[in-house]
This record gives structure tokens, C-alpha cells and sequence, in this order.
């Protein structure tokens, strides 16, 4: 297939299903630096167009996502984000704390940069504890209210906020820090491969981090590309109503 490189790297993730995939193995960040042209998005990456184009072309057409929430109720979305990606980040979180410790404990010895990727990993679930709750307390239910005045006929609710643009920009500035401190954990990690004295705790932590990060990727993604745009939107039509 032939890419537009005008196109934002959001746009083609919208407009391809199977785009977010092929991001994740080029190192394309498609989350928080969405709003790149794929021009731009590649030469950071370090990755030719053509090269794109033709990983797209080979993907096939599997979805990145059970469902296409491109369309259709928010709702959807939020309870998709919720059920899949606020249970997931919280179970692992945990689990990779601990596999965290006893790898430290086991290997921190002869492997530094383990002592690095703990620390950065507590500061990341630092963040995310806290912002996982904004979302579900203050930000989703807004959303959820928003949409059900919406197709009822009934006017906008009341914001305490002032608008939704405005916890939308704290929520992806927070996005960003978590994005940064991926990118981090990475290349302390050396992309995740386990040394010759890794045990299977060692890897078992690595493929965690590793998940951990696709997933980030795709619920940032979700978040950043569909709801946040979408809440806006809806947000100035009620207003314009």
C-alpha cells in the first residue's frame, strides 16, 4: 500500500487496522505523538516510508482492538478502556513490583541497570495509580453524562471543570510523562533482552515490562486518538445547541 505522508500518525491508525501493530515493531509512537505526519513520525523513528508501506501491506487486515471504536456510543469505549485496560494496568502493576524485587534481589549484584528499570518502573506506577483514578471518578463520568444529556435532548451538564478540554489536556500531559518514562524503562532495560545469567524470573520480569508497555501504548492510544477528540467534539455540539 502507498502511505500518505501528510497523513497524522492518528490519522492512519484510525484509518488502518492494522497501523497500530506495525507502530509498535518500528518504535513509531502512535500514542502520545499522534499528531505527527508519518513523515516526520518515521525520521524520528529512524524508518524508511517504503518500509512502512510495505510491513502495512503484509499485516493483513487484523484489528488492533476487539471492536472498531473509531464510531458508535462512548460509553462503549469507556467500559472497553475500563474492563481491559484499567484491570490490566492495575493486576500488572503488581505483578511486575514484585517479580521487580526478586530479581533485584537475585541479580542487582551483577546487573546495575536493573536497580535503574525498578526505579523507574515505581515512578511510572506512581503516576498511573492516581491518574487511572481522575479518569474513572472525574473525567469518565462527565463523558458518560455528557453523551446520555446528548441523546436525551437535554442540555450539556454542568462542568466543574469549566470544560472538558480541560482535564482532556492534564490527562495527556500525564500520558506524556508515562510515554517518556516507557521509553526510558527501555533502553535501561536494552530493549528488553535478558543476559546470558538471566533465570526465568529475569526474563519472566522482562516479557512483563514489555506487555506492560504495548499495553500503555494501545490505552493511551485509545484514549489520546478516539475518547478525547470524540468528548470534545461532543462537548462543543452541545454547547452550539
Amino acid at each position: 500500500m502507498t502511505v500518505n505522508t501528510t497523513k497524522t500518525v492518528r490519522e492512519l491508525a484510525l484509518e488502518v487496522p492494522n497501523a497500530t501493530r506495525v507502530f509498535e515493531r518500528l518504535k513509531i509512537d502512535y500514542c502520545c505523538g499522534g499528531g505527527r505526519n508519518i513523515a516526520e513520525a518515521c525520521a524520528v523513528a529512524g524508518v524508511r516510508v517504503d518500509e512502512l508501506s510495505r510491513m502495512l501491506e503484509e499485516a493483513g487486515d487484523v484489528r488492533d482492538e476487539a471492536r472498531d471504536f473509531a464510531t458508535g456510543p462512548l460509553a462503549d469505549l469507556i467500559r472497553y478502556i475500563l474492563d481491559t485496560h484499567h484491570v490490566y494496568t492495575r493486576e500488572e502493576s503488581s505483578r511486575i513490583r514484585a517479580l521487580l524485587e526478586k530479581v533485584c534481589t537475585k541479580h542487582g549484584g551483577n546487573h546495575p541497570e536493573l536497580l535503574e528499570v525498578r526505579s523507574l518502573f515505581l515512578r511510572l506506577d506512581a503516576d498511573i495509580q492516581p491518574h487511572l483514578l481522575k479518569e474513572e471518578q472525574v473525567l469518565f463520568p462527565y463523558i458518560l453524562r455528557l453523551e446520555a444529556a446528548m441523546t436525551a435532548g437535554r442540555p450539556a451538564p454542568f462542568a466543574p471543570f469549566g470544560t472538558v478540554e480541560n482535564p482532556v489536556r492534564m490527562m495527556m500531559f500525564e500520558h506524556d510523562t508515562a510515554g517518556d518514562l516507557l521509553c526510558e524503562i527501555r533502553a535501561a532495560a536494552s530493549d528488553f533482552r535478558v543476559p546470558e545469567d538471566g533465570c526465568m524470573s529475569f526474563s519472566a520480569l522482562y516479557q512483563a515490562l514489555e506487555a506492560f508497555e504495548q499495553d500503555l501504548h494501545q490505552h493511551i492510544h485509545l484514549e489520546n486518538n478516539i475518547l478525547f477528540p470524540r468528548a470534545v467534539e461532543l462537548e462543543e455540539a452541545a454547547c452550539a445547541a
